[in-house]
Parts: C-alpha cells; structure tokens; sequence
C-alpha cells in the first residue's frame, strides 16, 4: 500500500525538527566536552539504535544521550537521557509522556548514582495534562507550539499547517514545495524556529548545563561520640577520618563515622 503524503508531510517535519534539535544538542555536546549519542553507526555498539539497560535487565531504545567521556569506540556514562516527540494531534499525546516515563525513569534508577537529566523536547500539540504529567516525574521540558513551527514554515513561503481536513493533493503540493528548497532556505527555517522559541530553548539548556555543573558543596563527618565535622571536599573528609585521634581515650569508644554529602 503506498504511502500516504499526509503521513510524509508530517515525517517530513518531524525529520527536520529531529535535526534542529540534533543540532542544538550537539552544540552542547561540544561545549562540555562530551559525546552525544543518537541513532547513527557507532562502533560502541551493535545496532545503529542508542539502547541502555536498566537494573532489571531490560533494554529501552533511546533518541538522545549525551556521555562523558564516550567517544566512537567507547560508551562513556550517561549525564543526560533526552527523549523526543511530534505531534500533530492531542488525542496521543498523554501515550507518547508514559512511553517517554517507561523508557527514562527505569534508566534514571539504574543510574540514579550519577543523578543523570531526564529530558523530553515536545515538538506540536500536547495537552497541559500531558506536560503536567512529565514534569511531576521530574523531567525538564522544552515544548516547540505548532503554531511557531508553522511561522518558521512560513518564512520561506510554505503553509505548513494541516488538519484532518487537508486534501491528498494540498500534501502533494506542500511536499512539492519542500522539495525544491534549497539548503539555505532549510536552514532559515530552523533559523527561524529558534528565533522564536528562543526563551524556552535558552531556559532548557540553561537547566541542562546547570545538572552537568552540580558540585559538592560540603561534607559532614560525624563521630558518634563526638562533634560534627565540615570539610568542603570528599577528600578532605577522608583525610579527617584517616587522621583522627586513637588514643586511649577515643580508642573503640565510637562504632562508625556517618558522612552526609
């Protein structure tokens, strides 16, 4: 059965959103010095998918992840897990959250350790439920309305909107157009896209660099016969613990140090 061009229209934008946030990561990625990992050939690993295992053994296909210290031929560790989704329509929205749920927070738990940022960049139409729902999970959210997906079309003179209504030939017709673009025009539309959804792509990265900077801020040891002791480093912590006193007055008087980071 052929395929239908309402279902390519909306591949195609779909694909060209994947890109420009492909591209926007990467930027990241290059800035911390770390790898970014999405469906592609990667010596790492088997299959050209991007699949982490959690603690129970289950394997769960991802978009995004960004590593450190990963490279071609080695699978660093997860700083970031970023899911990602188009929709034209919100009667699927509220599966597309729980598919996202079902995949990150597994992997979130296995990995709770390095505390990695759990993502989702929603790309249409999506119920507030829907984003309310991802957020009480803790994931960070960076929402592109369809409206402004639909402007940044418009920049380069093609009406990208479409409803249940859209004829066959109008998607022909929009294709058409899409196709004769040149690799100019493609990029001022995702020019065009970031311009407007400049103050939510700023915040998104802004929190995501922010998970990447967390820091111990200090350390307290304490002896339970004696009194709290703060130090601004995991090592300066056990540096006290190694040096404290074991004289005959302090010998076997404790049973252990508790450390609160």
């Amino acid at each position: 059965m052929a395929e239908s061009f309402s279902h390519k229209w909306g591949q195609i934008i779909g694909n060209l959103i994947q890109e420009f946030i492909r591209e926007t990561l990467q930027q990241v990625a290059d800035k911390h010095g770390f790898y970014l990992d999405y469906q592609k050939k990667r010596k790492a690993r088997i299959s050209k998918k991007v699949s982490w295992q959690d603690r129970y053994g289950n394997n769960h296909d991802l978009d995004y992840v960004l590593e450190r210290g990963g490279t071609e031929d080695t699978l660093g560790l997860p700083v970031a897990f970023i899911e990602t989704a188009w929709r034209r329509y919100t009667k699927h929205s509220r599966n597309k959250v729980q598919e996202i749920e079902g995949a990150l927070i597994p992997l979130a738990d296995t990995y709770s350790q390095l505390n990695p940022f759990l993502g989702a960049i929603l790309a249409g139409v999506f119920t507030q439920g829907a984003l309310n729902q991802l957020e009480s999970k803790g994931f960070k959210i960076l929402y592109l309305e369809y409206d402004n997906i639909v402007k940044a079309f418009a920049s380069v003179g093609i009406n990208a909107s479409f409803n249940e209504k859209t004829s066959e030939v109008e998607f022909q017709n929009k294709i058409a157009q899409l196709n004769g673009l040149s690799a100019q025009n493609i990029t001022n539309i995702k020019n065009q896209l970031l311009r407007l959804e400049k103050s939510q792509i700023d915040n998104f990265i802004h929190t995501l660099e922010q998970s990447f900077a967390r820091l111990v801020q200090e350390v307290n040891v304490i002896v339970l016969h004696g009194i709290v002791q703060q130090s601004v480093t995991i090592e300066n912590a056990i540096e006290y613990i190694q040096n404290y006193p074991d004289n005959r007055l302090f010998s076997r008087c404790y049973a252990e140090f508790l450390m609160k980071i």
